[in-house]
């Protein structure tokens, strides 16, 4: 049985978050005793395509030019069409915005049963069974796939990535879609630079009303410099106008899942919870003992965020230094 893993790129470079998907579908491919197409849209180096190969993708498609760019249908028609010509009975997709926005037409395309947010390989392949997290993270379910063919979506850092030290061909597609039918046209683009995102930090360093003011967040701003992270916050500091509002990681915010969050004066409410509970490590400083953040913590410390702060930067630059 065939697996297709569609490997988005960004700027003609595949981050960590495709490679986890390549990577997730090897060892899947290997379950259900078939191998690994890539499947790549947009320009990217031949090299950079390749690289694909050391995690396990035997086959890369390459479709070189994708009029229309961010055009859902469109790429619902060239996965559709990639699908087709390998005979995959698999698709992963990752559960980011382009995941969300696109396995749900898959699924009606392709007939295919959709399990989104996947945390780990199938318990079973006959039939597929595959655990997910619901009840924003409090609990995990096992979703069922009884159709011919199934759609998975993989959670952000979920799945380690392993190098198999092999190569894979490439091949440039034409998926022969109608582009008449596109709607979307890009006019202008403008990206944030100098600054790390969140959706690509592997340490997040986040701060709540316990900072008490937006002139506390040197500290928070230092800690994660120190680490190579981002900045975040919870939603009533970019309510307050402390922080700005892309920076809100929780329910209504930004979704993260870092190696390590650092939570400085957040109590933990369950909206901000459901936001960061996939993250590897938790810590969190508050000097509420009872607060719901301990809860989800791998490590803690009652104590004040502002007198933390500055001791743990101190120690953590010293640590750095020897």
């Amino acid at each position: 049985m065939s697996v297709l893993v569609y490997t988005e790129n960004w700027d003609g470079k595949f981050k960590k978050l495709s490679l986890e998907l390549v990577s997730y579908a090897s060892s899947l491919a290997k379950m259900v005793g078939g191998s690994v197409t890539a499947l790549s849209i947009g320009k990217v180096e031949q090299d950079e395509l390749s690289a694909l190969g050391a995690y396990g993708a035997t086959n890369v498609l390459s479709v070189d030019d994708a009029p229309g760019g961010l055009d859902n249908q469109l790429y619902t028609s060239i996965i559709t069409a990639a699908m087709e010509m390998t005979g995959s009975k698999v698709l992963v997709l990752a559960h980011n915005n382009t995941g969300k926005a696109i396995a749900p037409r898959l699924s009606v395309r392709l007939k295919a049963g959709l399990a989104t947010g996947v945390t780990a390989l199938p318990e079973s392949v006959d039939p597929l069974v595959v655990p997910k997290k619901v009840f924003s993270g409090k609990a995990f379910a096992k979703v069922k796939i009884l159709t011919d063919s199934a759609i998975l979506t993989l959670a952000q850092n979920s799945f380690e990535l392993t190098e198999t030290g092999g190569s894979a061909s490439i091949e440039a597609f034409d998926p022969g879609v109608d582009v008449a039918g596109v709607r979307t046209s890009i006019r202008d683009v403008q990206k944030q630079e100098g600054k790390l995102l969140l959706s690509d930090a592997e340490v997040v360093i986040s701060g709540g009303r316990g900072m008490k003011s937006t002139d506390n967040w040197g500290p928070i701003e230092e800690l994660a410099e120190v680490l190579g992270g981002a900045t975040a916050c919870s939603r009533p500091v970019s309510d307050e106008g402390w922080r700005p509002h892309e920076e809100h990681t929780g329910q209504t915010g930004k979704i993260i899942a870092p190696n390590l969050y650092m939570a400085f004066g957040i109590s933990g409410a369950i909206q901000h919870l459901a936001g960061v509970s996939s993250s590897k490590c938790i810590v969190a400083v508050n000097t509420d003992k009872d607060a719901p953040i301990f809860e989800a913590a791998d490590y803690g410390i009652v104590g004040d965020a502002l007198k933390v702060l500055p001791e743990l930067v101190t120690e953590i630059k010293a640590a750095k230094a020897q």
